[in-house]
């Protein structure tokens, strides 16, 4: 069941736009540390994870070249606000307003940890959805979920393999990032699994009412690519 389009049908529009916000959140709730029993971790863990599951829905769905757009509009978009808290905190705040330093601490993200979050999540992102892509050729459409959990694995493990060393490198010991590491990778793919049972059922909503399902054959896989679509 494939339906060769050239135009963006509002679901994929309206999953892309939600991927946008999904990253966007991540980083703004991502100045927050919260426990959970006797681990810590950021607030981005709550809305983060939903970013990879759209990411497998997009290419599941779509196709590799259409998630190649919407990872790069992520990209972009965080990039765009990021940019735009950088000029605000710059920008003198008015003598009487009290929340300059709650303000910056949220919005002034240190170009360090931007640049990490902007690496592991291009890296992370494309090996999700190439994943994803060649697993669903090679298993001929079958087996989603293994798909899904495995392209996790591997986006959110690429992700954490760069984020952590390029953002925390240095400033805390080579086990404790491991720890972290490990401690973000797991918990992720945990969600991941949690929330299975509702992809699968979006997933085949999707498809039918897309009526297309793409196997992504004799495409290319450059992410920079971004001509074809």
């Amino acid at each position: 069941m494939q339906k060769n389009v050239s135009h963006v049908s509002v679901t994929y529009m309206l999953m892309g736009i939600l991927f946008c916000v999904c990253l966007i959140s991540s980083n703004l709730l991502g100045t927050k540390i919260i426990q959970l029993g006797s681990i810590s971790i950021t607030a981005g863990f709550i809305v983060f994870p939903i970013s990879y599951i759209l990411n497998d829905c997009i290419a599941e769905v779509w196709g590799y070249k259409k998630a190649r757009l919407i990872i790069w509009m992520g990209f972009v978009m965080n990039f765009f606000v990021v940019a735009l808290g950088g000029l605000a905190c710059a920008l003198p705040c008015a003598p009487f307003w009290e929340g300059e330093e709650s303000f910056n601490f949220v919005f002034g993200l240190a170009p360090r940890i931007a640049f990490a979050s902007f690496a592991a999540f291009l890296i992370g992102s494309f090996i999700n959805a190439m994943i994803m892509s060649k697993m669903k050729i090679s298993s001929k459409g079958r087996h989603f979920s293994w798909r899904a959990i495995l392209s996790t694995l591997g986006g959110e493990g690429a992700d954490s393999l760069i984020f952590f060393p390029l953002a925390f490198g240095g400033l805390m010991s080579n086990s404790e990032l491991f720890k972290m590491m490990l401690v973000q990778v797991t918990l992720k793919t945990i969600y991941e699994i949690i929330v299975l049972p509702v992809t699968i059922r979006v997933v085949r909503y999707v498809k039918l009412k897309e009526e297309t399902d793409v196997y992504d054959k004799n495409i290319s896989y450059n992410p920079f690519k971004l001509n074809d679509l």
